[in-house]
């Protein structure tokens, strides 16, 4: 998401919050709230990993089918407070695999885990990443592939304006010094995790752009399309598994509209060891946003679709979903690239409105069934808060389901076979009910 106030809900809610480091059952007291003080070895964990399980080579077709359903571990990681990178600093919790187990057992097989470096990186010329906040994103990794799921590790924040440390700025006039550090740190990242196996997925960076919405900047465009070069270049050059692995790859903002224009350039792959191409492309889906995002009460939207009654975009419907999928599978999905929509989702707006979550259900279930039906993959953003303004699906601390009948719509929708029609919002009076 771009405005860093929407992922964190609000500052003063998130510091209201109490943190606990005991998760999901998990009574594990040893760890710092950044989780550097891990109970295993993460470079033995990683060997482990390695040696576990031998590389599948997945075309387009496997990987897309094999990724199903995703979920975002989202305002963990790429948390930071004072440009340092805190697990908890937006009042999350400590990560446990319980959590992941829980998130699997729900019926998500891909987990997508934002992380912020900042000040965690070294001064120059070397960057030299700070080898605890490594070894806790991969331990994180772990968790995720050790239970034979697929985790997409990226640089998230790094890439805001609006976030107090951020480097990978598009339009600042260093851009020679941004791409020596971004090729460094994309290294030293892919060099650790080098052996991994094929559910391991690369991301190279998090809705770059200038921080103004529009036509985007040519230049700065550019420079986002030199950032996925270079990030091509590092992976591939650590070898092992890296030189074949999927890389996934964004343009401008993850925007659908400007990564299918010709502005966006995919990047050469000439150091690619497997057969075929093994690039995917990155976007997100938050359509329309008064619905998706907003939450002024004066503005804010609370059904969407057919089935609305009042209180709604007429922009942004049902047959938009479909054109904007369609439009990645022409452009990508058709000639080979597999497309990942790396968020999407609704906030809850029951403060609002008590139907919202029901049109919200109807809306990811829409949503993902349109992907899947244009060969997509689906993120679903879920930033661990539950209530008012949440996207969350799942209480960290207990890993309990908070929103069983949005889970169950898209795990029905990336899991169905044939065609059918989508429930309609379970409403009695939604016209009453709209604010």
């Amino acid at each position: 998401m771009n405005n860093i106030f929407k992922k964190i809900v609000a500052s003063a809610i998130v510091c209201a919050m109490t943190v606990s480091v005991a998760a999901c059952g998990n009574s594990d007291t040893s760890k710092s709230d950044d989780g550097a003080a891990n109970e295993v070895n993460a470079s033995e964990t990683a060997a482990e990993v390695a040696e576990a399980v031998d590389w599948e080579e997945l075309d387009q077709a496997a990987i897309t089918k094999s990724m199903g359903m995703g979920w975002n571990l989202g305002n963990q990681l790429e948390a930071s407070s004072n440009k340092v990178p805190s697990e908890t600093a937006w009042g999350n919790p400590v990560i446990t695999e319980d959590l992941i187990k829980a998130v699997k057992a729900a019926g998500f097989n891909t987990v997508r885990i934002p992380v912020s470096y900042l000040s965690k990186i070294g001064e120059g010329p070397d960057y030299t990443i700070d080898s605890a906040w490594l070894d806790r994103v991969q331990e994180v990794v772990d968790y995720v592939v050790g239970n034979d799921m697929y985790a997409v590790l990226n640089i998230h924040g790094d890439g805001y304006y609006s976030v107090d440390g951020g480097w990978i700025l598009c339009v600042d006039e260093n851009q020679d010094e941004i791409k020596d550090k971004f090729d460094k740190v994309w290294t030293q990242i892919a060099d650790r995790f080098k052996d991994y196996d094929e559910h391991l997925i690369f991301e190279s960076m998090n809705e770059v752009f200038d921080g103004t919405y529009g036509n985007p900047n040519p230049e700065g465009y550019k420079n986002i399309n030199d950032y996925n070069q270079v990030f091509v270049n590092a992976v591939r050059e650590t070898g092992s598994n890296n030189a074949k692995r999927w890389l996934l790859i964004p343009g401008w903002n993850t925007n659908i509209d400007h990564t299918t224009s010709d502005s966006f350039v995919i990047p050469e792959d000439k150091l690619c060891e497997s057969d075929s191409a093994r690039l995917m492309i990155s976007v997100h889906y938050y359509d329309p946003y008064n619905f998706t995002l907003d939450e002024n009460r004066a503005s804010a939207t609370t059904q969407w679709g057919k089935y609305a009654v009042e209180n709604y975009d007429s922009w942004g419907q049902e047959d938009f979903v479909d054109k904007q999928m369609k439009k990645l599978n022409d452009k990508f999905i058709s000639k080979g690239y597999p497309v990942i929509i790396g968020e999407m989702g609704v906030q809850d707006k029951d403060f609002i409105s008590g139907v919202c979550n029901e049109f919200r259900r109807y809306w990811c279930e829409y949503v993902v069934k349109s992907a899947k039906a244009n060969g997509c993959i689906p993120v679903y953003w879920d930033n661990g808060w539950n209530g008012d303004k949440g996207f969350g699906l799942f209480n960290r601390i207990s890993c309990e389901q908070t929103q069983p009948a949005i889970i169950e719509a898209m795990i029905r929708a990336i899991n169905a076979e044939e065609d059918y029609e989508i429930a309609a919002p379970a409403v009695e009076n939604a016209a009453d009910a709209a604010a």
